[in-house]
């Protein structure tokens, strides 16, 4: 773990707000958001690239987590190994997924993740490497994406796993998942995302959702979501827009 960066509660009174990018390196840098996604399903980032935005989000204090682009071992690898101190895991839609999700996150005997004296153990050379291994089990956090119809569907088995930290609703994957892509904002597939987040609240997990706006943050963390994300661009945007509108008066 970051010796500069501490760890983010993974039971959170307060809703934790995130920023989730693709490219810029130091947007969320004296903002004041909790943490930072680093996106490498949807994003152009590779590994060395996630690996400098790491080091970026370090430095500011910032927690920094990457979103990897399938729910396989060696991508969760990579990417806890370059540092990030926590992971949000697509394709979790059964418990047996959910499983993958977190072996592939923990060291043994919890987990199959490898080890070895990489960037995030400080290459081993100010710490055992028991040391690491006891503070990363602790600390990662994993974050199960539920995004699709048969995710939802399947919620009470996810919600029974052990070692999912947040479970963390994807509106226009499951719009997509539901056969209506694009249409985040139908009826049924919000009817979808909010009971899904009511449900996750109500056993006393943690639930997340990216919010498009400050509306749709404040509805899901009314419903009892404690994790939320938006996307740089849109700020980006709506940033750019404003001053114009401004400047052009």
């Amino acid at each position: 773990m970051s010796p500069t960066t501490p760890p983010m509660s993974k039971s959170p009174r307060q809703p934790r707000i995130a920023l989730v990018t693709g490219a810029s390196k130091g947007l969320g840098r004296g903002i004041g958001f909790d943490f930072v996604v680093i996106d490498m399903e949807h994003g152009p980032v590779d590994m060395a690239m996630a690996e400098d935005m790491i080091r970026a989000a370090e430095l500011s204090g910032t927690t920094p987590l990457i979103r990897v682009s399938h729910n396989t071992p060696h991508l969760i690898l990579r990417a806890l190994d370059s540092g990030a101190q926590g992971l949000h895991v697509p394709d979790v839609n059964t418990a047996e997924d959910a499983t993958r999700a977190v072996q592939s996150s923990k060291y043994g005997p919890a987990g199959r993740r490898g080890l070895g004296g990489v960037r995030a153990a400080e290459y081993g050379l100010n710490a055992p490497l028991s040391e690491y291994v006891r503070a990363a089990d602790e600390h990662t956090m994993v974050i199960a994406q539920i995004e699709s119809k048969q995710s939802a569907d399947n919620l009470d088995a996810l919600l029974a796993i052990d070692g999912i930290d947040v479970y963390y609703l994807g509106p226009e994957d499951m719009s997509n998942s539901m056969g209506i892509p694009g249409q985040s904002k139908d009826p049924t597939v919000v009817k979808v995302v909010e009971d899904s987040i009511r449900k996750i609240a109500s056993h006393g997990r943690v639930a997340g959702c990216i919010a498009a706006d400050t509306a749709a943050a404040r509805r899901y963390v009314e419903l009892g979501a404690r994790y939320i994300a938006s996307h740089a661009v849109r700020f980006m945007a709506n940033g750019s827009r404003q001053f114009l509108t401004e400047v052009k008066k």
